[in-house]
Protein backbone atom coordinates (compact mmCIF):
# COMPACT_ATOMS: atom_id res chain seq x y z
CA UNK A 1 0.00 0.00 0.00
CA UNK A 2 1.17 3.73 -1.33
CA UNK A 3 1.70 6.51 1.47
CA UNK A 4 0.91 10.33 0.60
CA UNK A 5 0.60 13.45 2.37
CA UNK A 6 0.30 17.18 1.22
CA UNK A 7 2.52 19.05 3.50
CA UNK A 8 1.42 22.27 4.71
CA UNK A 9 3.07 25.64 6.44
CA UNK A 10 1.68 28.73 7.67
CA UNK A 11 3.98 31.93 5.92
CA UNK A 12 4.16 35.34 4.88
CA UNK A 13 3.17 36.03 8.23
CA UNK A 14 5.31 39.10 9.03
CA UNK A 15 4.54 42.44 8.40
CA UNK A 16 6.62 45.97 7.90
CA UNK A 17 10.17 45.20 9.92
CA UNK A 18 8.76 42.54 11.58
CA UNK A 19 9.84 39.07 10.54
CA UNK A 20 8.10 35.84 11.64
CA UNK A 21 9.54 32.46 10.83
CA UNK A 22 12.20 30.78 8.40
CA UNK A 23 9.83 31.19 5.15
CA UNK A 24 12.65 30.70 2.85
CA UNK A 25 13.50 28.12 4.08
CA UNK A 26 10.62 26.02 4.71
CA UNK A 27 9.06 26.46 1.91
CA UNK A 28 11.73 24.33 0.05
CA UNK A 29 10.26 21.44 2.10
CA UNK A 30 6.92 21.73 1.88
CA UNK A 31 4.05 21.59 -1.15
CA UNK A 32 1.27 23.67 0.32
CA UNK A 33 1.82 27.58 1.52
CA UNK A 34 -0.93 29.17 3.91
CA UNK A 35 -0.08 32.43 3.20
CA UNK A 36 -1.27 35.06 5.67
CA UNK A 37 -3.90 37.65 4.05
CA UNK A 38 -2.83 41.05 6.21
CA UNK A 39 -5.16 41.07 8.65
CA UNK A 40 -3.72 38.74 11.91
CA UNK A 41 -0.18 39.90 9.69
CA UNK A 42 0.91 39.78 6.58
CA UNK A 43 1.02 42.88 3.95
CA UNK A 44 1.01 43.42 0.63
CA UNK A 45 4.81 43.51 0.15
CA UNK A 46 5.10 40.07 2.46
CA UNK A 47 2.43 38.53 0.57
CA UNK A 48 4.00 39.61 -3.25
CA UNK A 49 7.47 38.07 -1.92
CA UNK A 50 5.62 34.64 -0.41
CA UNK A 51 3.47 33.98 -3.38
CA UNK A 52 7.05 34.96 -5.37
CA UNK A 53 8.88 32.16 -3.59
CA UNK A 54 6.54 29.43 -3.64
CA UNK A 55 6.08 29.92 -7.56
CA UNK A 56 9.73 29.26 -7.56
CA UNK A 57 9.64 26.05 -5.68
CA UNK A 58 6.15 24.72 -7.40
CA UNK A 59 4.48 25.00 -3.94
CA UNK A 60 0.67 26.27 -4.23
CA UNK A 61 -0.46 29.22 -2.47
CA UNK A 62 -3.33 29.05 0.13
CA UNK A 63 -4.98 31.66 1.74
CA UNK A 64 -4.50 31.97 5.91
CA UNK A 65 -6.94 34.42 6.91
CA UNK A 66 -7.73 35.59 10.30
CA UNK A 67 -9.09 37.66 12.80
CA UNK A 68 -8.51 41.78 12.13
CA UNK A 69 -6.55 41.39 15.52
CA UNK A 70 -2.71 42.13 14.79
CA UNK A 71 -2.08 42.49 18.76
CA UNK A 72 -3.13 39.14 19.38
CA UNK A 73 -2.07 37.57 16.59
CA UNK A 74 -5.49 36.47 15.30
CA UNK A 75 -5.53 34.23 18.13
CA UNK A 76 -8.41 35.87 20.52
CA UNK A 77 -11.87 34.99 19.39
CA UNK A 78 -13.65 37.80 18.29
CA UNK A 79 -17.89 38.61 18.19
CA UNK A 80 -18.78 39.20 14.37
CA UNK A 81 -21.65 38.84 12.40
CA UNK A 82 -22.42 36.86 9.74
CA UNK A 83 -22.04 38.80 7.15
CA UNK A 84 -18.90 40.15 9.05
CA UNK A 85 -17.01 37.25 8.96
CA UNK A 86 -18.08 36.02 5.79
CA UNK A 87 -17.36 39.40 3.57
CA UNK A 88 -13.99 39.47 6.18
CA UNK A 89 -13.18 36.36 4.57
CA UNK A 90 -13.99 37.51 0.90
CA UNK A 91 -11.92 40.89 1.47
CA UNK A 92 -8.61 38.17 2.11
CA UNK A 93 -9.04 36.06 -0.10
CA UNK A 94 -9.02 38.83 -3.12
CA UNK A 95 -6.05 40.75 -1.37
CA UNK A 96 -4.24 37.68 -2.09
CA UNK A 97 -5.59 36.21 -4.93
CA UNK A 98 -4.38 39.72 -6.54
CA UNK A 99 -0.92 38.64 -5.98
CA UNK A 100 -1.38 34.90 -6.65
CA UNK A 101 -3.06 36.33 -10.39
CA UNK A 102 0.03 38.03 -10.90
CA UNK A 103 2.29 34.93 -10.59
CA UNK A 104 -0.19 33.61 -13.21
CA UNK A 105 -1.30 31.33 -10.42
CA UNK A 106 -4.57 30.17 -9.25
CA UNK A 107 -5.92 30.16 -5.56
CA UNK A 108 -5.25 26.18 -4.31
CA UNK A 109 -6.76 26.58 -0.93
CA UNK A 110 -8.00 27.98 2.00
CA UNK A 111 -6.89 27.22 5.23
CA UNK A 112 -8.17 29.10 8.26
CA UNK A 113 -5.91 30.87 11.32
CA UNK A 114 -6.07 30.78 14.57
CA UNK A 115 -9.53 31.37 16.36
CA UNK A 116 -11.72 31.52 13.23
CA UNK A 117 -10.93 27.55 13.92
CA UNK A 118 -12.99 27.67 17.28
CA UNK A 119 -16.01 26.53 14.99
CA UNK A 120 -19.34 27.18 15.55
CA UNK A 121 -22.21 26.44 12.75
CA UNK A 122 -22.65 30.13 12.20
CA UNK A 123 -18.65 30.79 11.81
CA UNK A 124 -18.55 27.49 9.15
CA UNK A 125 -21.56 28.59 6.79
CA UNK A 126 -19.76 32.15 6.80
CA UNK A 127 -16.23 30.93 5.65
CA UNK A 128 -17.97 28.12 3.09
CA UNK A 129 -20.45 30.72 1.75
CA UNK A 130 -17.31 33.30 1.16
CA UNK A 131 -15.44 30.92 -0.36
CA UNK A 132 -17.88 29.19 -2.58
CA UNK A 133 -18.68 32.65 -3.63
CA UNK A 134 -15.29 33.40 -4.58
CA UNK A 135 -14.07 30.45 -6.11
CA UNK A 136 -15.86 26.95 -5.62
CA UNK A 137 -12.85 25.37 -6.83
CA UNK A 138 -10.94 26.39 -3.67
CA UNK A 139 -10.14 23.50 -1.59
CA UNK A 140 -11.27 24.18 2.04
CA UNK A 141 -8.24 22.90 4.73
CA UNK A 142 -10.25 21.74 7.74
CA UNK A 143 -9.09 20.19 11.18
CA UNK A 144 -9.55 16.35 10.79
CA UNK A 145 -12.98 15.58 12.69
CA UNK A 146 -14.36 19.42 12.23
CA UNK A 147 -17.49 20.80 11.89
CA UNK A 148 -16.36 23.00 8.93
CA UNK A 149 -15.00 19.83 7.00
CA UNK A 150 -18.80 19.04 7.09
CA UNK A 151 -20.35 22.36 6.03
CA UNK A 152 -17.30 22.59 3.43
CA UNK A 153 -19.26 19.27 1.61
CA UNK A 154 -22.88 20.39 1.99
CA UNK A 155 -21.67 23.93 0.44
CA UNK A 156 -20.44 21.93 -2.55
CA UNK A 157 -17.05 22.50 -1.91
CA UNK A 158 -14.17 19.95 -1.44
CA UNK A 159 -12.46 19.77 1.42
CA UNK A 160 -8.76 18.32 3.15
CA UNK A 161 -8.65 17.26 6.86
CA UNK A 162 -5.32 18.82 8.22
CA UNK A 163 -3.49 17.19 10.66
CA UNK A 164 -0.82 18.81 12.57
CA UNK A 165 2.95 17.81 13.63
CA UNK A 166 3.40 19.67 16.32
CA UNK A 167 -0.04 20.16 18.44
CA UNK A 168 -1.75 17.64 21.06
CA UNK A 169 -5.30 16.83 20.49
CA UNK A 170 -8.33 16.59 23.22
CA UNK A 171 -10.54 13.35 23.12
CA UNK A 172 -12.96 15.01 20.91
CA UNK A 173 -10.03 15.74 17.98
CA UNK A 174 -10.46 19.25 19.05
CA UNK A 175 -6.69 21.07 19.27
CA UNK A 176 -5.63 21.80 23.10
CA UNK A 177 -5.83 25.14 23.48
CA UNK A 178 -2.44 27.13 23.70
CA UNK A 179 -3.32 28.52 26.88
CA UNK A 180 -3.04 24.96 28.68
CA UNK A 181 -0.39 22.92 29.06
CA UNK A 182 0.88 20.46 26.89
CA UNK A 183 -0.80 22.15 23.86
CA UNK A 184 2.63 22.04 21.64
CA UNK A 185 4.56 19.06 21.03
CA UNK A 186 8.27 20.06 21.60
CA UNK A 187 9.73 16.30 21.97
CA UNK A 188 10.92 16.56 17.87
CA UNK A 189 11.12 12.53 17.77
CA UNK A 190 7.91 11.88 19.39
CA UNK A 191 6.01 14.33 16.98
CA UNK A 192 7.78 12.76 13.78
CA UNK A 193 6.47 9.22 15.39
CA UNK A 194 3.38 10.28 15.67
CA UNK A 195 3.06 12.04 12.27
CA UNK A 196 3.89 8.34 10.47
CA UNK A 197 1.34 7.16 13.08
CA UNK A 198 -1.37 9.44 11.96
CA UNK A 199 -0.38 8.81 8.40
CA UNK A 200 0.21 4.98 7.88
CA UNK A 201 -2.50 3.78 10.64
CA UNK A 202 -5.27 6.49 11.29
CA UNK A 203 -4.59 6.75 14.75
CA UNK A 204 -3.19 9.41 17.14
CA UNK A 205 -2.99 9.35 20.85
CA UNK A 206 -4.87 12.19 22.67
CA UNK A 207 -3.38 14.13 25.72
CA UNK A 208 -5.83 11.83 27.84
CA UNK A 209 -4.45 8.90 26.45
CA UNK A 210 -6.70 8.04 24.38
CA UNK A 211 -6.45 6.45 21.30
CA UNK A 212 -8.37 8.35 18.30
CA UNK A 213 -9.35 7.39 14.84
CA UNK A 214 -8.00 10.34 12.09
CA UNK A 215 -7.91 10.98 8.93
CA UNK A 216 -5.11 12.96 7.41
CA UNK A 217 -5.27 14.70 3.83
CA UNK A 218 -2.68 17.35 4.74
CA UNK A 219 -0.43 17.32 7.69
CA UNK A 220 0.58 21.34 8.57
CA UNK A 221 4.05 22.29 10.23
CA UNK A 222 4.23 25.83 11.98
CA UNK A 223 6.68 27.53 10.31
CA UNK A 224 7.12 30.26 13.63
CA UNK A 225 8.51 27.89 16.35
CA UNK A 226 12.62 28.24 17.18
CA UNK A 227 13.23 24.95 15.82
CA UNK A 228 10.88 24.72 12.82
CA UNK A 229 13.31 24.58 10.12
CA UNK A 230 15.08 21.43 11.53
CA UNK A 231 12.04 20.30 11.98
CA UNK A 232 10.43 20.39 8.49
CA UNK A 233 13.46 18.88 7.41
CA UNK A 234 13.68 16.18 10.08
CA UNK A 235 10.15 15.19 9.32
CA UNK A 236 10.39 15.42 5.41
CA UNK A 237 13.16 12.60 5.71
CA UNK A 238 11.52 10.46 7.64
CA UNK A 239 8.78 10.30 5.17
CA UNK A 240 10.87 9.26 2.74
CA UNK A 241 12.66 6.86 4.63
CA UNK A 242 9.32 5.31 5.66
CA UNK A 243 7.77 5.34 2.21
CA UNK A 244 5.43 8.29 2.61
CA UNK A 245 5.20 10.63 -0.36
CA UNK A 246 4.72 14.23 0.12
CA UNK A 247 3.12 15.29 -2.51
CA UNK A 248 0.49 18.16 -3.53
CA UNK A 249 -3.18 17.52 -3.44
CA UNK A 250 -4.38 17.47 -6.81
Amino acid sequence: MGYSIDLNSDVGEGFGVYKMGGDEEIIKYVTAANVACGFHAGDPMVMAKTVHMAKEHGVVVGAHPGYADRMGFGRRKMVLSFDELKNDIKYQLGALNAFVTAEGMKLHHMCPHGAINQYDEQTCHAICEAVYDVDPSIIIYNIAGALLGKVAQETGLRNAHEIFADRAYMDDMSLVPRSQEGSMITDEDYAIERCIRMVKEGTVVARSGKVLEIQGDTLCVHGDGPKAIAFVKQISDAFRQEGIEIKTLE
